[in-house]
């Protein structure tokens, strides 16, 4: 990192997309700057974000249908660095994404964490398709024209085995669902099928059709998937999905309440519409029905009701998210125990304050022990973050009562060497964890604020700056089966 003064100060970011088709990896400089000037408290914000580095467009490697190849992804990724003339240990901040049917494989997970820990310092591994989502809709440019015109517009993210489509309205997430739609799931060789997966061979049973592999290329039947496809995609944007879409339903339903008014595509797919790139593997040929997808896309009369805005970025929208959306810079007026950090992994579970404070903290004991049987069922050790939301205004004796809680429940740990880490929505990071260390000398405590999370949520908490902030990225590590 390199600091320019009182003011300023800069990191580098990376970020690494492993998609079904596709892998490539963009590095990033952030400078960040403390916007509160003179004798206010610091307010450390991103001012700007220059991504000084893109690879090309790879396909992905794997030694076999169920396999990536790590070896392959590793030596991808250290020719990328050299290019760029950064090294592992340049890298702060960053996201590792594994998309779409690639985290189905064997040894996702594995290779995951083997990569984050050769790839940098600060690098995160992350999965899960709601997340993928919501970063792809900030890479394509979606979340920034929800912000311009307040509107409400769902970004699908079509690759080559999911659609993940997040819906934002004024920069607001409104909820998130993913399809198994893609270029991917139904794939050629030589003029016959090669590959149907499971979901399409789901849905050709619905219909009793006679589609199988090793079969010749029937055009008209391939387009009634593509077409079905597409339709599948419009109801789930009117939430008006039937019981013959369930097949290829992944997961959760739509789970938002707004209207849509306008819809953008990014991922692999998009690129099939708009060919932002060039000279790039997608320019070959395609040995499945992702042009095809892209047509049914186009020629759909049920899409053709939404506004149609062209995104940013099409199959790197995914990469450049990961590498420049997903870290939130804390509160600079936080308590932080610099010996603990950086923290990689750490579940959160919320404690929501909805009734009266009193009654809140008096069940802080109990609420822990949740905690510990949820993420320490075996009680050896696993630390986790709680997230405390919607506190209420607490005046210097309502601190110090709350952190009498707070240590009385987390006696339940196993661990007391562990650091407490806290989590709040309100500025008492700096306050809360003076208290605490007060009340508990020899403690470590990492208390921050200004960050939103919710349960089931991963944390990654970075070493100190030098304008006392951290970086944190807010992950979901969930790994499809």
């Amino acid at each position: 990192m390199k600091f320019k003064g009182p003011q300023k100060e800069e990191m580098i970011s990376a970020g690494i997309d492993i998609g079904t088709s596709t892998t490539k990896l963009v590095i990033s400089r952030f400078t960040l700057m403390n916007m509160a000037g003179g004798a206010h408290v610091p307010r450390i914000e991103i001012i700007d974000k220059q991504v000084i580095h893109r690879s090309p467009i790879y396909r992905t490697p794997l030694l076999s249908p169920t396999t990536i190849d790590i070896k392959k992804i590793e030596d991808l990724v250290r020719k990328e660095y050299q290019e760029a003339g950064i090294e592992p240990k340049d890298i702060q901040t960053g996201a590792v994404i594994i998309t779409g049917e690639t985290a189905t494989k064997s040894n996702a997970e594995v290779m995951l964490h083997q990569l984050s820990d050769q790839a940098g310092e600060f690098l995160v591994a992350t999965a899960g398709p709601d997340l993928e989502g919501i970063i792809a809709a900030k890479g394509s440019g979606a979340y920034e024209y929800s912000k311009d015109t307040g509107k409400v517009i769902a970004n699908i993210d079509i690759g080559g085995g999911t659609a993940n489509v997040a819906v934002y309205k004024s920069g607001r997430l409104c909820g998130t669902c993913t399809l198994h739609v893609g270029g991917r799931l139904i794939e050629f060789k030589d003029n016959k099928i090669q590959n149907i997966s499971p979901p399409v061979k789901n849905l050709l049973s619905q219909w009793d059709s006679w589609m199988v592999e090793g079969q010749n290329i029937n055009p008209s039947a391939i387009k009634q998937v593509t077409d079905f496809m597409a339709d599948v995609i419009a109801r789930m944007l009117n939430k008006a999905l039937t019981n013959e879409d369930l097949p290829l339903l992944l997961g959760h339903e739509p789970n938002w309440v707004e209207d849509i008014e306008a819809i953008m595509f990014s991922g692999g797919i998009s690129e099939c519409i708009y060919r932002h790139e060039t000279g790039t593997v997608l320019t070959d040929g395609y040995d499945d029905i992702g042009l095809m997808l892209a047509a049914s896309l186009k020629e759909s009369s049920s899409l053709a009701g939404w506004n149609w805005v062209k995104p940013q970025e099409t199959v790197r929208a995914t990469v450049l998210g990961a590498g420049m959306q997903t870290t939130e810079i804390s509160g600079a007026t936080i308590e932080a125990d610099h010996r603990k950090l950086p923290m990689k992994n750490l579940p959160v579970y919320q404690i929501r304050f909805e009734g009266d404070f009193k009654t809140e903290i008096n069940q802080l004991s109990k609420r822990i022990e949740e905690a510990l049987d949820l993420y320490d069922p075996q009680r050896d050790g696993q630390n986790f973050a709680v997230y405390f939301s919607e506190l209420p205004y607490l005046r210097f004796r309502e601190i110090d009562e709350f952190a009498e809680s707070i240590l009385n429940a987390m006696k339940q740990k196993p661990n007391q060497t562990q650091a407490l880490v806290l989590v709040l929505d309100r500025d008492y990071a700096k306050v809360l964890g003076q208290t605490l260390k007060r009340k508990a000398p020899v403690q470590s405590i990492i208390c921050i604020d200004q960050i939103k999370v919710e349960n089931g949520d991963y944390l990654d908490i970075g070493q100190v700056l030098e304008s006392d902030v951290v970086p944190v990225i807010i992950k979901t590590l969930t790994f499809q089966k």
